[in-house]
């Protein structure tokens, strides 16, 4: 089995071999100063750096073995660089963990205290390697591909589980950003029309003029330009599922078409005469209060019926007990491979402030807001001020305030306990019966 390596980089050529001699459990690389480092770094992808900051052309000073730091962790953002210094001690210190160091130590060398500092460094180098791997393999694999913990959405999940293989109309009621579309191709995938077509349309993004033809398709000639026969959406999810997004959006007189589809499963195209039976499931959704667009008559109560034969709700981010923190870490990892790779993660205050927003735009708005964190992150961790979220509004009302506390508190546990309430409880520090209690209470699902 080979040696994990460990890059010195040191240019007292006694102290150097000193080191070599000390570590032995270590392939111990030496480089004299900042290119010979790079090359290091580069052919050899060491795990650990140890870095003293006097190097030339400047050894009695800093500004060299700074910019090697900055170097080597622009090049490998996972390494971990334990600085020595005896160029202003303290100073230099704070200076290097700021910019990015694990870790230092000062000189004259303690050859077993450094060790022990390296050797934490390597388990620890490790232990972030494994997470990563995991988190890869953890990848959103929730129904229709969402990334979810909370005793919120496993419910949402379980009800469209359960609905998928019926081959009935179902309904998604939610605000926008809240995965309408992607839980919808869920129900789909979930479904024995698996292997036909996922068909989509936004009825809110088509003028009226054109949504008819859109659905419904229309013959050669059937008006100006129409220069050949065209296949509607209902026809091209044949087999399959057609998903209307923002239904509410469909004018009334379309709509009577639509519900003697839903009715008589035959269509007409624009300028045909011929029905044509087409076999497909239809699953809708709309942010809009649809209970009170029937009673103002602005959507037909017999459509809706056709249309809502299983109605699912789907709860907005800040109702998601624990997803938002969640889903930001997968954004950061996501977004920092390509936009920052020196960022690794959310600060402490970042967490915090993911958990106290309100998210009115959802999973649209943390996705933007992470993005731009990102890019704009100065350091390795992703702070509050990077998100650029405004003060929470806080609620002066005690029992309210310890009631939003509790759940969220008692979602993050459950969510890094994959749902398993017993280890929820042990995070919480407090027992089974009690916790069970909580949920009870809270009409949260364990």
């Amino acid at each position: 089995m080979s040696r994990p390596v460990l890059l010195v980089v040191e240019d007292d050529a006694a102290l150097a071999r000193q080191l070599r001699w000390a570590y032995e459990a270590y392939e111990v690389v030496v480089a004299g100063d900042r290119a010979a480092a790079l090359d290091a770094l580069r052919l050899h992808e060491p795990a650990v750096v140890t870095l003293d900051l006097g190097l030339p052309p400047d050894p009695d000073g800093t500004s060299e073995g700074f910019a090697t730091l900055r170097d080597m962790l622009a090049a490998a953002p996972a390494t971990k660089v334990i600085v020595a210094s005896g160029h202003g001690e303290r100073a230099s210190a704070l200076q290097a963990i700021g910019d990015g160091a694990w870790d230092f130590y000062s000189k004259p060398i303690d050859i077993d205290a450094l060790g022990l500092i390296v050797a934490r460094a390597f388990h620890v180098h490790a232990l972030e390697a494994e997470n990563r791997r995991l988190a890869a393999r953890a990848a959103p694999s929730g129904f229709g591909g969402l990334l979810y913990a909370s005793p919120e959405m496993t419910q949402v999940a379980r009800q469209l589980q359960r609905v998928a293989p019926a081959n009935v109309s179902v309904m998604l009621l939610g605000a926008s950003g809240t995965g309408k579309e992607l839980l919808a191709r869920g129900v789909h995938d979930a479904s024995p029309r698996a292997q036909g077509r996922f068909v989509a349309i936004n009825c809110a993004a088509i003028p009226e003029t054109l949504l008819e033809a859109e659905l419904f398709g229309h013959e050669k000639g059937a008006f100006t330009g129409a220069v050949k026969t065209t296949e509607g959406k209902i026809e091209q999810a044949a087999g399959g599922t057609l998903f209307l997004d923002e239904i509410g959006d469909v004018p009334l007189a379309l709509q009577v078409k639509l519900l003697r589809f839903l009715q008589e499963r035959v269509i007409e195209r624009i300028g045909g005469r011929k029905a044509i039976p087409v076999d497909t499931r239809i699953v809708c959704a709309t942010h809009q209060d649809v209970d009170a667009m029937v009673a103002d008559g602005r959507f037909r109560e017999d459509l809706y019926y056709r249309l809502a034969e299983i109605v699912v709700r789907i709860p907005a981010l800040a109702a998601r007990t624990g997803d938002a923190g969640l889903i930001a870490r997968h954004f950061v990892q996501h977004y920092a491979r390509t936009l920052n790779p020196a960022v690794t993660g959310l600060a402490a205050d970042a967490r915090a402030a993911v958990d106290a927003w309100g998210w009115p735009g959802n999973v649209r708005e943390l996705e933007n807001r992470v993005k731009r964190a990102v890019i704009m992150a100065e350091g390795k961790l992703v702070t509050a001020a990077d998100l650029d979220l405004g003060e929470a509004g806080a609620d002066l009302n005690l029992r309210t305030a310890r009631e939003a506390a509790d759940r969220r508190a008692i979602g993050r546990a459950l969510a890094q306990a994959d749902g398993n309430v017993s280890a929820a409880a042990r995070l919480l520090g407090i027992s089974r019966p009690t916790l069970y209690d909580l949920l009870k209470a809270y009409d949260l699902q364990g």
